[in-house]
């Protein structure tokens, strides 16, 4: 078995590569990796660790070259590479040239490659955008509903709808959730990108470990011809029930660490109440059933974080207030958070975090007043988190039926529950064949009614942010409104946008930076 790989190098990627290698089947894992100094030394340390059983090609995923040079004469192809935040919202460029160009670059490089390996494409929860306490479940065919500003996932929806579009002969897309790795702490106290995590956000966490892990039994179960299945679907990578917390309940993890918890550390009023990312994936246990790959639970692995970095342990004997000047009031004021955006004005951006000026500025400081999912304020929690009694949308056509039984009802039925219309007038019975679709603003396009029903996208001039006009779009698309609404009010009429990097509003012609 022979196996390339993008994105090695990161949290999920090493723990791929160091657990695939452990497959006797496998001949050589084939990986790239960009020409920064730092992978100087990690292509030193596979090499002598490895052997032969490694292949390294260095240079950037935007390179078609290198993408070619990465996938010849491979059986799998894992495509795991990611410009993440903060880092993408810091380098917009890096983002766009990694989740955006290099994806295509690499399933390009795929579909020309023959004999054409097997593909599989890690994409992001990001993509469903905001959830809240009143639709906390989610699955694969929701609305995608990227999250104004949010480079990252952004250029990832357009990344994974390259990979539905592509035809390729064999392929997966793994919808990654909120992923917990070693470096969690130290990678989150640089940039104010923790405050961008609303309380009440729904987080199901699955640790690097066991990403990684997925992973190994994917290609291990799929070499051996045990999983025909599989393949051409997208999954949600989940942890199930005792991974599933809220924003809340992860910095209440995180900094128990260091003697602390949200309460003590932060103030309500400093974090976002929308424009996040989160589910409890309602389906997140059709890979479990295929691959036996989860292990860990959320606080056994924070309490394992702890184990491997014992400074953190000192939090305990510092007084709080000392932590809070030289570590938390640097992070509130640091130029990517939602309290920063309050101070400087940006209404834009704190717009589309809060709802608007008046309301972050009404939020409460005190605890006691602030409503939290897990403290039982909206129902039961434990009740809440049991898939059972989720409230699931709508899709817009009968879902009790298997894909060989759909017909072209059912894609009309879908279609104008999105807003538009089915074009075509014939159906040949292939859910991956393309056909011709038409939104409510009049674009044509061609997709396959599996990306639709069962991938959540639409139109790709319209579903593609810049502009995010979802306050527009659910006006006519019950699709989107079911879920948007939960976070924004049926009279918004806003327009977000990036121009020169700058976070833009526009309201009945008028726009504000």
């Amino acid at each position: 078995m022979k196996i390339a790989m993008t994105g090695a190098s990161g949290n999920m990627g090493r723990e791929a590569l160091k657990q695939t290698l452990e497959l006797s089947e496998v001949e050589f894992v084939r990986v790239l990796l960009s020409d920064k100094k730092k992978n100087n030394k990690l292509a030193r340390k596979l090499r002598r660790r490895y052997r032969s059983r490694i292949q390294i090609v260095r240079g950037t995923i935007a390179d078609s070259a290198n993408c070619l040079k990465l996938v010849q004469g491979v059986d799998y192809v894992v495509h795991m590479a990611a410009v993440i935040p903060p880092a993408s919202d810091a380098s917009p460029a890096a983002s766009e040239a990694c989740n955006k160009r290099g994806a295509v670059a690499l399933i390009d490089a795929v579909k020309a490659t023959s004999p054409q390996p097997k593909y599989i494409h890690i994409s992001t929860v990001a993509l469903y955008g905001n959830r809240n306490e009143k639709h906390p479940f989610g699955r694969v065919g929701d609305p995608l509903l990227v999250s104004p500003f949010d480079r990252y996932a952004m250029d990832k929806l357009y990344g994974e709808r390259y990979c539905l579009d592509a035809e390729l002969e064999c392929w997966a897309v793994l919808r990654q959730t909120a992923m917990l790795h070693p470096n969690m702490m130290n990678d989150n106290i640089s940039d104010g990108l923790m405050f961008h995590t609303a309380l009440n956000a729904p987080l199901e966490w699955a640790s690097s470990r066991d990403s990684g892990y997925l992973i190994k039994r994917i290609l291990e179960r799929d070499g051996r011809g045990e999983v025909p299945g599989f393949w051409n679907k997208i999954y949600n990578i989940g942890a199930g029930k005792k991974s599933m917390e809220t924003g809340y309940d992860t910095f209440n993890d995180g900094f128990a660490m260091i003697g602390g918890s949200a309460e003590k550390f932060f103030k309500p009023h400093w974090f976002a109440t929308r424009n996040f990312h989160g589910l409890w994936f309602a389906d997140g246990g059709e890979l479990e059933e295929l691959f036996s790959y989860q292990r860990d639970d959320v606080k056994g692995y924070w309490k394992e974080i702890a184990r491997r970095h014992k400074i953190f342990a000192l939090g305990k004997i510092v007084p709080k207030k000392l932590i809070d000047i030289f570590l938390f009031r640097r992070l509130r004021n640091h130029p990517n958070s939602p309290y920063r955006w309050v101070q400087d004005g940006d209404t834009a951006r704190v717009t589309a975090t809060f709802g608007s000026v008046e309301r972050a500025n009404s939020l409460s400081h005190d605890w006691k007043d602030y409503q939290l999912i897990s403290k039982g304020d909206f129902g039961d929690y434990d009740a809440m988190r049991d898939v059972e009694n989720a409230a699931l949308l709508d899709h817009g056509y009968n879902e009790s039926i298997p894909m060989s039984e759909w017909s072209l009802a059912d894609f009309r039925r879908a279609a104008v529950f999105r807003g538009g219309e089915l074009v075509s007038e014939t159906y040949g019975g292939d859910p991956y064949r393309k056909l011709s679709w038409r939104c409510h603003d009049g674009h044509v396009f061609q997709a396959s009614p599996y990306t639709v029903l069962r991938g959540g996208h639409w139109c790709p001039v319209c579903g593609q942010p810049t502009p995010w006009d979802f306050d527009r779009q659910a006006k006519f698309s019950p699709f989107i409104a079911q879920v948007w609404y939960d976070s924004h009010e049926r009279d918004e009429d806003l327009v977000y946008d990036l121009e020169d990097g700058k976070a833009t509003l526009k309201k009945l012609g008028k726009e504000e930076t």
